[in-house]
């Protein structure tokens, strides 16, 4: 789809259904190739990408990593740590060298990093969109996390088949550690994209970000979808045929950052809510059929759900874990590649 190329993906809202379906056709195309023993085109020999990385990582970089170097092209990963950024350089001045050397950048800025005060993440992502000719992709910020979405749609679409009117439960779940919410948020934004009913379950404490919200409600009118908000946590997963438990810090904490906020106050609220907990009664008595349970990792085992349930033969979360290098592939491509020929 040669509308991509030279695009930047800072959220899938800024791209069109028919643009986020070709992206998914062809990540499965990778995905067939690569399974059928197949050489995949070095549709990208001598590009470079630059994976800027504020934050760690352990899928995000292997995937960028191994995709690049599995369509022919090389990808520089740069811990920001290791820079001059640290000192003071200015952002604008790293993105527009960066413009200079490959022909991609990605960053990842998110949680403690930025201190898990909402929208500084965003802020820095579009500083670089913003200096940068080639393409930027958000690696995952403190609001979205696109490529993630689009490997995690794909799954649902192989595990379910068609996606409108199938239940989706993205729901806030126990953890002691915390945790941003660009992940939950980017599903809620494509799932309704793909016309699915959409639950999201969560305490009172715990909303997301209004506009995320308005942009998901409108989202589902156009696609014959819904979108429906519960806070009572067993109700919620009635029926549902996909669940993602996810934990993500209280709105309030969200608004000043961590420090401005009191780690007290935010445990005693998680603490408040320790049997939002998938177990695997839940999956055998309230979901439908199929039903299917995702988790983009890192899942805290015992906490979010337990060992049966993500070890069980519902879950799928290693295979959405390798549907995702594929849909980082498939934007790598479409971005920065003007001809595509398998």
């Amino acid at each position: 789809m040669k509308s991509l190329y030279g695009r930047d993906l800072i959220t899938t809202q800024d791209w069109s259904i028919d643009e986020l379906t070709e992206t998914i056709e062809l990540a499965k195309k990778f995905k067939d190739m690569r399974k059928a023993g197949k050489p995949l085109p070095k549709i990208l020999e001598r590009k470079n990408f630059f994976s800027v990385f504020y934050a760690s990582s352990t899928r995000t970089r292997a995937a960028f990593e191994v995709g690049m170097e599995l369509l022919g092209g090389h990808n520089l990963y740069i811990d920001v740590s290791t820079t001059r950024i640290k000192a003071g350089e200015a952002v604008k001045d790293v993105a527009k060298m960066y413009d200079g050397y490959g022909d991609g950048i990605g960053v990842r800025i998110l949680d403690n990093v930025i201190d898990f005060k909402y929208g500084e993440g965003l802020r820095v992502v579009k500083e670089f969109a913003e200096v940068a000719r080639v393409p930027v992709i958000d690696m995952g910020c403190c609001t979205y996390h696109p490529t993630q979405a689009i490997g995690d749609i794909m799954t649902l679409g192989n595990k379910l088949g068609r996606l409108p009117k199938k239940k989706y439960t993205v729901t806030w779940a126990y953890s002691s550690r915390l945790r941003g919410v660009c992940s939950v948020q980017s599903e809620v934004l494509i799932a309704t994209r793909f016309g699915m009913d959409v639950t999201l379950a969560h305490p009172p404490e715990f909303e997301l970000d209004p506009k995320i919200m308005a942009a998901a409600k409108k989202n589902a009118e156009e696609s014959g979808g819904s979108l429906e908000v519960s806070h009572d946590f067993e109700e919620a997963l009635r029926g549902a045929n996909a669940v993602f438990p996810r934990s993500w810090v209280t709105s309030g904490l969200l608004k000043t950052g961590l420090s401005g906020y009191g780690m007290e106050e935010e445990v005693k609220i998680h603490n408040k809510h320790r049997d939002w907990r998938l177990e695997k009664r839940h999956v055998d008595d309230l979901m439908g059929k199929p039903a299917v349970v995702t988790h983009v990792l890192p899942v805290f085992r015992g906490e979010e759900a337990s060992d049966d349930v993500l070890d069980g033969p519902e879950s799928v979360i290693y295979e959405q874990a390798e549907d995702n290098l594929y849909a980082k592939m498939a934007v790598l491509s479409l971005t920065m590649a003007k001809e595509i020929n398998l």
